[in-house]
């Protein structure tokens, strides 16, 4: 384990004096100097975060890097937080459950998290007794890298983004009295928004024409293989395993339904936040300096030989490299080098949380019955998303104006069956899609 390695941009004893001289004043211009000590250690007084403590939760899946790098490389320790823990959950279910906890209460203060998540407990959806839990999303953990893997009965079909074949097959079974079952990984989630666009695009209805079960991550390929299933979605490396396994394929991966779309996000309690801001802002210095290394093509090798130990993912290490270098074995003979959908953490502005992404999952939420249609999507955005914060880490880390998102929107959006998401308008699109509950 290297400890207290530099992976992100420099920041230099000459740089913080000149650049913050006249603006800062003599006492706080020391307080910069000592920001940077041999070692790289984030020391300075006026900086120390509040608390040496967080502590987060993580589900086994490749896009969780960014956090299990940030505490293997010792990037959390670097900024001040020498105590930060990075804990493994059971499901997403358990990840809710200890946010709603909290640290002081045995549970965590934040977690690798599916980016709809944070407004789902905001907003008592999701909590115990419909109790609202603000939350804050400070960070996306990446984009693309997820799949929608279906049975081997299916390979024939050629099933992919085009899926259509699959509503007479699945009416089919139904009229053979068999439930026909397609799996996500959370009610309202990236998982169960990806594969619901995916089957009411070819037609079918996620709530009419089959059964949309929770199934955790690690658990996707053992039930597929004792023929519980008819589809997935969840990200790496257990869409691999299933091509691996020769249980399965992959039908498309999520880059395919929507080029570089929002993933995971980084989500805390907004309370902790609040609480301990300069400890928040380490957070995401050490975050983003692991998104940076992560996305290095000359790290992914290091990358995935963490990531498979037995304390994080207890995989064999060939299960999460091929995809993550890039290299898409869809498991029908189809081999694709060099995926324009591999799964980025920094690249093209990846870690940044548009406030435009985030109005389309609550939308899509709105679409499918998890958030109410009266429901006003900015006002909800401008409470859970903390883009500011990650531009002031952003600055401090050294990363360049020019390298920042100009503003807080990416734009319309395009995605595979033609629609189009415009986040100024999301009641136009939300009109525009033929299945929906509102």
């Amino acid at each position: 384990m290297t400890k207290n390695a530099s992976t992100g941009p420099s920041v230099t004893r000459r740089s913080l004096l000149t650049g913050t001289a006249q603006a800062l004043g003599t006492a706080a211009l020391l307080s910069a100097a000592r920001a940077v000590v041999p070692g790289g250690v984030w020391a300075a007084t006026a900086d120390a975060p509040e608390t040496t403590k967080a502590i987060f939760g993580f589900i086994a899946l490749t896009d969780s890097a960014p956090l299990i790098i940030a505490k293997e490389k010792g990037l959390f320790a670097k900024y001040g937080l020498k105590d930060a823990d990075v804990q493994k959950q059971a499901s997403w279910g358990t990840t809710r459950d200890n946010i709603e906890l909290g640290s002081a209460n045995g549970g965590i203060d934040g977690a690798h998290i599916l980016t709809p998540m944070p407004y789902l407990i905001s907003t008592g959806k999701v909590t115990k007794n419909n109790q609202k839990l603000p939350m804050y999303i400070l960070a996306r953990l990446n984009t693309n890298g997820q799949c929608i893997s279906v049975s081997n009965r299916y390979k024939a079909a050629g099933v992919t983004t085009d899926a259509k074949s699959l509503k007479a097959a699945f009416a089919d079974m139904k009229k053979a009295g068999k439930e026909v079952k397609c799996a996500m990984t959370f009610p309202g989630g990236t998982h169960d928004m990806w594969i619901r666009y995916w089957l009411a695009a070819n037609g079918v209805d996620p709530d009419k024409d089959v059964s949309t079960i929770v199934v955790p991550p690690p658990q996707m390929v053992a039930n597929m293989k004792v023929d519980t299933m008819e589809a997935f979605c969840v990200g790496e490396p257990w869409n691999a395993q299933l091509v691996a396994q020769n249980i399965g394929f992959t039908a498309l991966t999520t880059g395919e339904l929507w080029a570089n779309h929002p993933e995971k996000a980084l989500g805390m309690r907004a309370d902790w936040v609040d609480r301990n801001p300069k400890a928040a802002k380490a957070v995401l210095m050490a975050v983003q300096e692991a998104a940076m290394w992560c996305d290095k093509p000359e790290n992914k090798a290091e990358m995935c030989q963490i990531l498979a130990k037995r304390e994080w993912f207890k995989v064999p290490v060939e299960d999460i490299l091929t995809r993550a270098q890039g290299t898409i074995d869809y498991g029908t003979g189809r081999v694709v080098k060099d995926s324009p959908h591999i799964m980025k953490y920094w690249a093209d502005h990846a870690s940044y949380p548009f406030k435009s992404h985030d109005a389309w999952f609550l939308t899509e939420n709105v679409r499918w019955g998890y958030q109410p249609a009266g429901l006003d999507v900015k006002a909800t955005v401008d409470a859970v998303n903390r883009e500011d914060l990650w531009r002031e880490a952003a600055k401090t880390l050294g990363v360049a104006a020019d390298q920042m998102p100009a503003g807080t929107s990416r734009g319309k959006e395009t995605f595979f069956d033609g629609k189009v998401f415009d986040p100024d308008n999301p009641s136009t699109y939300l009109a525009s899609l033929d299945i929906r509950r509102v």
